[in-house]
């Protein structure tokens, strides 16, 4: 839910979770990037950030991951997708004037479900809205580009495959599904993830299973092994989930994050529920994710 120093502002616009349902790490660049094969989503709880006129530029962040940010606000993904965008706007002769922002931040920092570059694609979206203009796409895409390797995908906030670095976008008809979102609150270090992983030639993404539920039971995540071996908590909060009577839990991303699919809304809810009383001090979410029917 917004709080009250979002609600006085004008432009909204939600920032939703990525959920990596699969991630397959299929080669590596010579330039360090790794090439990826991903079956993603997105949830209807993310962060949200609000816009409104101003004489100058400014941003604030609320909300209960807030604190967790640290380092220099200036530097916040938000500030440089902005930046950015005023750029190309001004640059095809359009107009964009101080704006304050309000970042909500609801979602766990550095914890594999795309916070910061969810924020960024936000912005790109929002402040579009805000300054009433529409950027071309082939501009746009390459500037979320600029802003990361997952922000591309989190400009399209829908179901898809994502290939390459995650530039390479295939949307695709997933179906709604209910979920638990599950946290141990200790931030996960991407780079320190990837270092650890042992083989980084996998086979891409397996689509023949009949069902969409299928192909994500068929599948994996090539970085949970590693992410294991780093942070113990993530084999204990997946243990929790499995224990709560979810049909199916992985990792997402990089973690720590890990999600539970369960047969309803109602489920997942009172899974959440059961999963707060037992362990308080972690973050435990029940959602439902956007459908690409």
């Amino acid at each position: 839910m917004p709080d009250a120093e979002s609600r006085r502002f004008t432009v909204t616009e939600d920032a939703p979770a990525k959920i990596n349902l699969a991630l397959h790490v299929t080669g590596e660049r010579d330039d360090g990037y790794h090439l990826l094969d991903m079956l993603v989503t997105f949830t209807s709880h993310g962060d949200r950030l609000s816009f409104t006129a101003a004489d100058a530029d400014g941003f604030t962040i609320g909300g209960r991951f807030a604190g967790d940010l640290g380092g220099d606000p200036g530097s916040n993904l938000v500030l440089k997708a902005r930046d950015l965008l005023r750029q190309a706007v001004l640059a095809q002769g359009g107009h964009a004037p101080a704006v304050s922002i309000h970042l909500d931040k609801n979602l766990p920092v550095a914890s594999g479900i795309g916070g910061g570059s969810a924020d960024a694609a936000a912005a790109l979206r929002g402040l579009q809205r805000f300054w009433n203009v529409r950027v071309p796409a082939d501009i746009l895409s390459a500037l979320a580009l600029q802003l990361g390797a997952d922000v591309p995908m989190c400009l399209e906030s829908r179901p898809l495959i994502a290939r390459g670095i995650g530039e390479e976008i295939e949307r695709v008809a997933l179906p709604r599904l209910f979920l638990v979102l599950a946290n141990p609150l200790k931030g996960v270090s991407t780079p320190q993830i990837f270092r650890a992983l042992a083989q980084k030639n996998n086979r891409p993404l397996d689509l023949s299973p009949g069902g969409w539920m299928r192909v994500i039971e068929a599948n994996r995540n090539d970085l949970e092994p590693p992410a294991r071996s780093l942070t113990p908590e993530i084999a204990e909060i997946s243990a929790l989930l499995a224990g709560s009577g979810a049909d199916l839990v992985r990792m997402s991303g990089s973690g720590a994050t890990c999600f539970g699919l369960f047969p309803s809304l109602q489920a997942a809810e009172a899974a959440a529920q059961q999963l707060h009383s037992q362990r308080p001090d972690w973050y435990f979410q029940a959602t439902e994710t956007v459908s690409g029917e």
